[in-house]
């Protein structure tokens, strides 16, 4: 006897993403090769040699599994793989057609998988005939047993694993009627199922309602058909769906009103009864009391919809095309006018009317407005609209003309001649998603590789002018004329300081640029420390001004202009004009007399004292020459009227028009109005 070599078990998704195609075939080929081999042998090595070999069971097993979980779509679209998918359905059938089937392929699992991945008609027999065998009805048992204490716990249960066992227990439910009429045996998994309902699990719920489905449906389809047992569970549905519309839930949130409302159960039952020529009405009062548990404006299954062939009017081409296409336009444009002024005649009406009048739209208007049309036309249906169809001429002229001219082969746009046109792209600059999807955005900040040089970021910085645009100083307080300090008096003080600061950094500058050298004696010398006293800042603070003042020479132009320029003071200079006096002496005097040394002023008093405006006195009138300064309302062209007139101005207050301007600008800074 022939010993032929070990299968290698089908591999699952992970393993088989990393097989390339070449090797995929390769497997593909062994495989088929080695269940050829199989099917070659007689009967009894064929029973003795493949029913006994385990490779051979776990391959079918594997591949029966992958290919019903994934799809057929596993194997490939080569003509090796379609090849192997029917020659494992011959080695599967081989082997479940023999007395005594491998135990592997009579499991419950292997069966719901073979049902699925082939058809019903095909799997039909051969799953009737191991059902018979004790192995599979054992498997199924236990199966039944485990799904009946699942349904019954709720929501203590498993749901997951339930969920997914019923989905693959309902092809084998399909395939087989024996199998349906086996789990439908007594009441504990049908009131287990309807018990299972209540549990608000869409998934599970229509997992649970496919399966009473296909349990019912399969006692309909046996050889012979078991109406004895679904009369009986159709009267267990009724009786569940009355208990549970009796209890304190939704009347249509039961499993027996989804069940005959989303499937065709009732009209499926109900036309197996009637084919099978059954006498009892027994079945019709158990359908008709289902019928009323159908929720209100349940599913309805759309009607099929036929499509029809629209006329598009493309025929052959005539030599009368391009006339007749005129004449349709010609006449469509008289139709339209003569709708305009009677909108409820219809288009064919209106072409007949035409072609009474030779076209003529004009005859066609008055004879309506006049009510004197014809009597074939008069008594015509005026709603009467143009026929859609259209005549199709016959081409007399077959000769072939020539194929018109392409479009031009010259592209214009941005991308002509580029790298991607001209198949010259580097393929490692090419990329489909991120470049790099492993790296994170940290990942990326550290990398410094393609990060701009420092000194880049620098020379740019110093070429950058801040104050390039012409500055707007409108509203300036030295330009406007506003000395009052609108903000907080602390931030005036500050501002002070600051630039006390910068004079003596700028003044330091000036003299000696190496005080702000970066060396250690240049920091324990006395400049350096008589710098920090007058500043208040640290060496690495100096410094840094010195360094960022010889990278800014724009700021280099503001502190000359500003430290600098000639601010316009003057020192005051004292009076040298001459001042009579009331003795009308010619000696110079001072603005301040003292009282008591001069003996033509009775009360002790300077003579200079005047009662004006001008002098220091506080009573109205006025000396000539004294402290007052002459009087200011005097003579327009008087020498002294003026001189006191100047003096009035400069012995003003320092700060302008005292509180009026003040409470002026104070008033212009909160944005007030003028007025």
């Amino acid at each position: 006897m022939a010993v032929l070599p070990p299968f290698a078990p089908f591999p699952e998704a992970p393993w088989r993403n990393h097989i390339v195609p070449e090797e995929w075939e390769a497997c593909l080929a062994n495989w088929l090769a080695l269940i050829e081999a199989h099917l070659s042998l007689s009967n009894d090595e064929f029973a003795s040699l493949s029913a006994n070999d385990e490779t051979l069971l776990s391959f079918l097993v594997s591949f029966t599994t992958e290919a019903s979980t994934n799809g057929v779509v596993v194997l490939g679209t080569s003509q090796s793989a379609k090849l192997l998918f029917r020659q494992c359905f011959l080695l599967a059938a081989r082997l479940l057609r023999l007395s005594s089937p491998p135990s592997p392929l009579l499991q419950w699992e292997f069966l719901s998988d073979f049902s699925r991945l082939f058809s019903k008609k095909r799997t039909w027999p051969l799953i009737n005939q191991a059902f018979q065998k004790p192995p599979v009805t054992n498997s199924l048992a236990i199966l039944k047993k485990s799904l009946i204490i699942t349904l019954d716990s709720g929501l203590i249960g498993d749901l997951r694993t339930l969920e997914s066992q019923l989905k693959r227990l309902n092809h084998l439910i399909h395939a087989s009627p024996d199998i349906a009429a086996f789990f439908l045996a007594g009441s504990d998994f049908l009131d287990g199922l309807i018990s299972c309902y209540k549990i608000m699990n869409p998934p599970l719920r229509k997992a649970i309602v496919t399966t009473a489905y296909l349990c019912l449906i399969g006692l309909t389809e046996g050889n012979p058909p078991n109406f004895s047992m679904l009369t009986d569970q159709l009267y267990s549905l009724k009786a569940a769906a009355d208990s549970h519309k009796a209890g304190p839930l939704n009347a249509n949130d039961s499993m027996v009103a989804e069940l005959v409302t989303v499937t065709p159960i009732i009209k499926q039952v109900q036309h197996r009864f009637e084919e099978s020529n059954l006498s009892t009405t027994r079945w019709k009062s158990a359908l008709t009391a289902l019928e009323g548990f159908r929720k209100p404006g349940g599913i309805v299954r759309p009607k099929r919809m036929v499509r029809q062939k629209i006329d598009k009017g493309k025929g052959i081409m005539t030599d009368d095309d391009d006339i007749l296409g005129e004449m349709r336009v010609h006449h469509m444009s008289q139709i339209s006018q003569i709708q305009d002024l009677f909108p409820n005649l219809g288009s064919g009406f209106v072409s007949r009317l035409l072609d009474e009048y030779e076209n003529n739209t004009e005859q066609v208007i008055a004879h309506l407005l006049e009510d004197s049309l014809p009597a074939h036309l008069a008594n015509a249906d005026r709603k009467e609209e143009l026929s859609q169809e259209k005549s199709r001429g016959k081409s007399r002229d077959i000769a072939p003309r020539p194929n018109p001219p392409l479009l031009p082969s010259e592209r214009h746009n941005v991308y002509d001649d580029d790298e991607f046109d001209k198949l010259a792209v580097d393929m490692s600059n090419i990329h489909f998603g991120k470049r790099n999807p492993e790296k994170s955005a940290d990942d990326i900040l550290n990398d410094r590789s393609s990060a701009p040089n420092k000194a880049a970021i620098l020379s740019a910085l110093s070429a950058f002018d801040a104050d390039d645009d012409e500055r707007d100083d409108t509203y300036d307080v030295a330009d406007a004329g506003l000395v009052v300090n609108d903000g907080n008096p602390e931030d005036a003080d500050d501002q002070k300081r600051k630039d006390a600061s910068e004079e003596a950094l700028f003044r330091a500058y000036q003299s000696d640029s190496k005080v702000f050298d970066r060396d250690a004696a240049m920091r324990r010398g006395q400049t350096r420390a008589k710098l920090k006293q007058q500043t208040g800042m640290t060496d690495e603070a100096i410094e840094g001004w010195a360094l960022m003042l010889t990278r800014t020479p724009h700021q280099m132009r503001q502190l000359e202009m500003k430290y600098s320029a000639f601010s316009g003071d003057q020192p005051a200079l004292a009076p040298t004009a001459w001042r009579a006096s009331p003795a009308e002496s010619a000696a110079e005097e001072s603005e301040i007399d003292n009282g008591g040394n001069n003996p033509n002023n009775p009360r002790g008093g300077s003579s200079n004292r005047g009662r004006g405006r001008g002098g220091r006195g506080r009573g109205r009138g006025g000396g000539g020459g004294g402290g007052g300064g002459g009087n200011v309302a005097g003579p327009s062209g008087d020498k002294d009227t003026e001189s006191a007139r100047r003096r009035k101005e400069a012995n003003k207050g320092s700060r302008a028009n005292h509180n009026r301007r003040n409470q002026r600008a104070r008033k212009m800074a909160r944005g007030g109005l003028p007025g």
